[in-house]
């Protein structure tokens, strides 16, 4: 395995080795569950995911404004020659080693969020995974891109687990990226501010055309109704109460290897959110 040589994270780290130490296993949990990386990153055929190819990247979206492809992460594309702190940065902050921007549907003002540590396992898996030789191709932006999307991030501490509100926060957000397709889309993307959590977001597939649902306690869009054992059924098995099957992209099987610990302070935090009946 290569060694960690991840500038930026490892001197930032020491500030948050007293609550966690990255390692592999944090990285494949983060990497192949929650975090679902691979719902963009590994190449999709009529049975589901190709895992040969795992993280090996494909087209994502191709439509008017852009044409995303996820890059292959594993060490037979491009990452392999950059540094560890190179791809912190790209993971984190959305800027490639050669200065330009990482574009949507990279959730890269959430990734902001990711705790040091996090970080620092998550790069340590990828440098563990198979290496498989794919060129998934270039993204095409037929939109401005800003130059960065937020100052460099210097720290993130991991956040305090016993506070289930914040943890939830924390894995519904930076993590699983949850609020990112599950707040209502603006002019300049998610609106966080005024509509977060409230869906609204249209996905288009071979499936038809999803829209992601309301998750915030609405006592008639939201979740409100539903019980946690409910939504941890449709977070991970793509299954509502009635027994009807619900529609990608959502990453349910990776969702499914979600932890009991992690999966409550998720629905705890959903359940914290401001009430907002679904957008017109």
């Amino acid at each position: 395995m290569r060694s960690l040589t991840i500038s930026v994270p490892v001197a930032v780290m020491a500030a948050s080795l007293a609550v966690a130490e990255p390692s592999v296993e944090r990285g494949e949990y983060l990497v192949e569950g929650l975090a679902g990386c691979g719902n963009c990153h590994t190449p999709i055929g009529p049975d589901g995911p190709v895992m040969e190819m795992n993280l090996a990247g494909r087209l994502v979206e191709d439509i008017e404004p852009f044409r995303a492809v996820a890059s292959n992460i594993t060490p037979g594309g491009r990452v392999a020659g950059w540094s560890d702190a190179e791809l912190a940065r790209a993971i984190r902050e959305g800027i490639r080693p050669d200065g330009s921007v990482i574009g949507p549907p990279m959730p890269s003002v959430l990734y902001q969020g990711l705790s040091d540590d996090d970080l620092g396992s998550i790069v340590m898996y990828l440098r563990t995974v198979p290496a498989v030789e794919n060129d998934p191709g270039e993204s095409e932006y037929r939109i401005p891109l800003p130059p960065a999307w937020g100052p460099p991030v210097e720290s993130v501490a991991h956040p305090d687990e016993s506070d289930l509100v914040t943890y939830g926060e924390y894995l519904a957000g930076p993590v699983a990226h949850c609020i990112e397709c599950h707040s209502t889309p603006g002019p300049m993307g998610a609106m966080f501010d005024t509509h977060l959590g409230a869906g609204g977001w249209e996905f288009h597939g071979p499936w038809g055309v999803s829209v992601s649902a309301n998750l915030t306690p609405h006592p008639e869009d939201g979740i409100a109704d539903w019980t946690d054992a409910e939504l941890v059924q449709m977070i991970t098995q793509g299954v509502r109460p009635d027994g009807s099957p619900m529609l990608p992209p959502m990453g349910y099987g990776y969702y499914a290897l979600t932890t009991p610990e992690d999966m409550t302070a998720i629905i705890a935090y959903l359940r914290s959110l401001p009430s907002l009946p679904d957008p017109m």
